[in-house]
């Protein structure tokens, strides 16, 4: 039988679904701002005029940003570094987490509480920017790669997960002879994908969004510079401009206004560029992201 909703349960409900509503309206808003910007005739983005709905609907700006300095392989590198990261991120947070979970394990606790210890202290830039230069990682791509693979939180995440895993799976498989490797590749790697998708949506969030260590290490190989890095080098150049023209307006030469509206389009393109990939990507893997969060986290 249907319940019967009271005036109070009908005035809530609406309350509730105009709230969310709003508040995904208020996220989506900023997509929408920058998407528009970039399709809309560009004399009238720079006057500010596009608020919107797009005016003079065109595709230049994205068929052109190839052509845009180094932004091509910006793109490479924040793509391949993503990619790359992402997979040896899961991989080993993924093994790393099932042997934590092995009491045969020589010091399992010792070794374990070692790793949660380095969650809760941190050096600071200048110590983590002179053990790269001494590790030979500046300038270096696997600068982008190697610091990330071991994530501890993720290990954690993956532990907590695998411990609520039936034992009686693994053990039927070492009666019949299989191996700590055959156990984990045909067993444990199957059912922890959940929680193996959750750890690389934030992996791939992170590096695609990585903006620091680009900044700070490869500032000798601009070729190395992620495509965050480039779009703040634009945005740098679009104030600059900015500025200028707003203290001298009558000496500002007319290639002067046509680079600043170029850094502006191109600001706005390359920064929905850069959050096309991970809108497209996060669908997908939203029903795991889900699961792997609640799984996860039933047990400390």
């Amino acid at each position: 039988m249907r319940h019967r909703q009271s005036i109070g349960d009908r005035f809530f409900h609406v309350l509730n679904h105009s709230f969310f509503i709003l508040f995904t309206l208020v996220c989506i808003f900023p997509f929408y701002y920058l998407f528009i910007n970039t399709i809309s005739s560009n004399d009238l983005v720079r006057k500010g005029l596009v608020n919107f709905w797009p005016i003079g609907l065109h595709l230049d700006n994205y068929i052109k940003l190839t052509g845009v300095g180094d932004l091509t392989n910006a793109f490479l590198v924040s793509l391949s570094r993503t990619a790359l990261g992402t997979i040896l991120t899961v991989a080993a947070s993924g093994f790393i987490g099932y042997i934590m979970t092995k009491r045969e394990l020589w010091r399992r606790k010792v070794w374990y509480r070692f790793m949660v210890v380095t969650m809760y202290f941190n050096a600071g830039i200048i110590p983590w920017f002179t053990n790269m230069q001494m590790l030979g990682l500046t300038n270096n791509y696997l600068a982008y790669i190697l610091p990330g693979i071991v994530n501890v939180f993720n290990i954690i995440m993956v532990k907590t997960y695998i411990e609520s895993i039936p034992k009686e799976l693994e053990e039927s498989a070492e009666i019949d002879g299989a191996s700590v490797l055959l156990i984990f590749r045909r067993i444990i790697w199957p059912l922890s994908k959940p929680i193996l998708a959750t750890i690389a949506v934030w992996s791939a969030v992170l590096n695609w969004n990585s903006f620091v260590d680009s900044l700070v290490l490869m500032s000798a190989k601009p070729q190395l510079y992620t495509l965050q890095h480039r779009l703040w080098i634009y945005l740098n150049t679009t104030n600059n401009l900015q500025a200028l023209m707003s203290t001298n307006t009558t000496t500002v030469s007319a290639a002067i206004l046509e680079g600043a509206l170029n850094a502006k389009v191109v600001k706005y393109t390359i920064a929905m560029v850069t959050a096309i990939p991970i809108l497209i990507v996060y669908p997908f893997m939203q029903r795991y992201f889900e699961q792997g969060i609640m799984l996860g986290a039933v047990k400390g």
